[in-house]
């Protein structure tokens, strides 16, 4: 996939805000890859901030609204992961200032 295309599926998904925090799951380190395969499917790897989050459905159906409007995104597979584990140190300087956590 070509690196400009990635840039913008994940500038789409800095749309992305997780409820609970406010902040965007791109600066909160819960994508782990965006792929997109020659047919137009694209597979997000991310995990979230918590097992059983209550809210995962709700992350995940604006994952697929954020990139439905990419032309080249055909149809979207949403993996999510927990290996590795999510942590404060995936999180950006941005997230971590905003969240008032230490760097």
């Amino acid at each position: 996939m070509d690196e400009a295309l990635k840039e913008n599926m994940i500038g789409a998904l800095e749309n992305v805000i997780d409820p609970e925090l406010g902040i965007d799951i791109v600066n909160l380190g819960l994508i782990y890859d965006v792929d997109l395969d020659e047919e137009g499917m694209c597979t997000v790897t991310m995990t979230l901030t918590a097992m059983g989050c209550p809210l995962s459905a709700h992350i995940e159906a604006d994952v697929r609204r954020a990139l439905a409007d990419i032309p080249e995104v055909k149809d979207i597979t949403v993996d999510i992961v927990w290996n590795p584990p999510w942590g404060k140190e995936k999180m950006s300087r941005y997230a971590k200032i905003a969240l008032g956590i230490p760097d």
